[in-house]
């Protein structure tokens, strides 16, 4: 399997910064996010619709590049980590991780014996139809594969110590707006409770050897998340970066005519 180079960059203390899709399931976004110096790029299935087939061919394109694919799922059902790892993800993004028997579930599911469950098929996508040892196979997948727990509401936040602990989990990652709706502070990202939350999170990730991650919107609100201990970022999204820049030049030069 390929060499997860944001894990192990992670796991020798380092911080990795990437993206999320959301809109532009092309051939090209993944060598465009890669080429702008995306470590990773996070491709949504939980908001976009986004079947098994488009997901299959994202991964293609996205493998022949330097940045790592990882998947968030819509659900934590073995069917949507097994298939997705099969066609070529690199790491899970599992919604609205609540307990830690969700996110032994994901590890499970993820790994192949005797570590967890996962079905075995070689000679396909995810190992790029090479031959190959077997075992060695498994071990490399094992090693390689990143899996993300979201925390994004009340009872995760309320759990977080029992997630972090899981073995295989390697990263607790905050959905902001999820977790302040869930707070009944919705948006409200300065809000005590908001921050007492993140607090917590960031807290367990510490005391557990997990990574601390989250989305920002912008520059100066990454730098700060960094300085709070977060070590893997996505920034912003495809929709969200190609809107702001796109109403950026053509006000500009609006403005220039008037």
């Amino acid at each position: 399997m390929k060499v997860n180079h944001v894990k192990q960059k992670l796991l020798d203390g380092g911080r990795s910064i990437g993206t999320f899709v959301f809109e532009f399931d092309t051939t090209g976004i993944g060598r465009l996010a890669a080429n702008a110096g995306a470590e990773f790029i996070v491709y949504d299935m939980e908001h976009t619709g986004w079947s098994i087939e488009t997901i299959r061919m994202l991964m293609a394109t996205t493998m022949a590049t330097s940045a790592i694919p990882l998947v968030r799922i819509p659900a934590m059902e073995y069917h949507f980590v097994a298939r997705v790892l099969d066609v070529g993800a690199m790491g899970i993004m599992i919604p609205m991780c609540e307990s830690a028997a969700q996110a032994r579930t994901l590890v499970a599911s993820a790994k192949y014996p005797p570590v967890g469950r996962r079905g075995a098929a070689f000679t396909i996508a995810h190992d790029d139809y090479l031959g190959g040892d077997i075992v060695e196979k498994m071990q490399s997948a094992n090693r390689e594969t990143m899996l993300i727990a979201l925390i994004e509401t009340v009872e995760g936040v309320r759990n977080v110590q029992e997630i972090a602990a899981v073995d295989g989990i390697d990263v607790l990652w905050i959905g902001h707006f999820d977790l302040s709706n869930s707070l009944g502070i919705p948006t409200q990202f300065d809000h005590p409770l908001f921050k007492d939350a993140v607090a917590q999170i960031v807290a367990a990730c510490r005391q557990h050897g997990k990574v601390a991650a989250m989305m920002t919107a912008d520059v100066a609100g990454g730098q700060k998340l960094l300085d709070q201990g977060f070590r893997m970022l996505a920034y912003g999204g495809d929709l969200w970066l190609y809107q702001s820049a796109l109403r950026d030049g053509v006000g500009k030069l609006l403005s220039d005519c008037q």
